[in-house]
């Protein structure tokens, strides 16, 4: 709602305006508001728009919605705190797929991007390239003196190394099928 300033003798207070002081732009204003206020609550659920009933204004339905899903300065701290050792820690586990590992790590970096922290995709890169087991290391030195890490993209990474996933669990397929075949001996009275 559009206010003045009066004063009173000494005392210099804000008091609302009426309609008839609405100046063009305190009515362009104030309808932008209420639209502002119509898309919040038409775009929330029933629960949610107990939470914001009271609120007067669209800002303060916004900062409203936005403490309960983000939580205070304190949460969100620790929230970025928390993922942020997720990212440092995680590994790819002998066994797991790149699938399974990229989902993980994606997650992760987003929910830390939805809380304002951005992870570079040159940092990312290095990271997909850092957690792979022992067995994935002649394919990562490969990747790491073939490509220039810092314009790589995240999916041609995940691509090349899904291509060596493939490959390799082919190949280890067909040593198994060999073993098997080798085993078989035939005996003769």
């Amino acid at each position: 709602m559009p206010t003045s300033e009066v004063k009173d003798g000494e005392t210099t207070g804000i008091v609302p305006k009426n309609r008839q002081q609405y100046s063009e732009a305190d009515k362009k204003n104030t309808e932008k508001g209420y639209r502002a206020k119509k898309m919040l609550v038409c775009g929330i659920g029933a629960e949610e728009y107990n939470r914001v009933s009271a609120c007067e204004l669209a800002k303060d339905i916004w900062d409203c919605l936005r403490t309960s899903h983000e939580g205070t300065e304190q949460v969100k701290e620790s929230k970025v705190d928390m993922l942020s050792s997720q990212y440092e820690n995680i590994r790819m586990k002998e066994g797991k797929t790149i699938h399974d590992m990229y989902t993980k790590l994606s997650s992760i970096t987003n929910d830390l991007r939805c809380l304002g922290e951005t992870i570079s995709t040159s940092k990312q890169v290095s990271k997909v390239l850092r957690i792979h087991p022992k067995s994935w290391e002649s394919k990562v030195d490969a990747i790491t003196e073939a490509k220039d890490l810092k314009v790589l993209r995240m999916d041609g990474l995940i691509g090349n190394l899904k291509t060596y996933e493939m490959t390799r669990s082919q190949d280890l397929s067909k040593k198994e099928s060999k073993k098997d075949k080798s085993l078989v001996l035939k005996f003769s009275p």
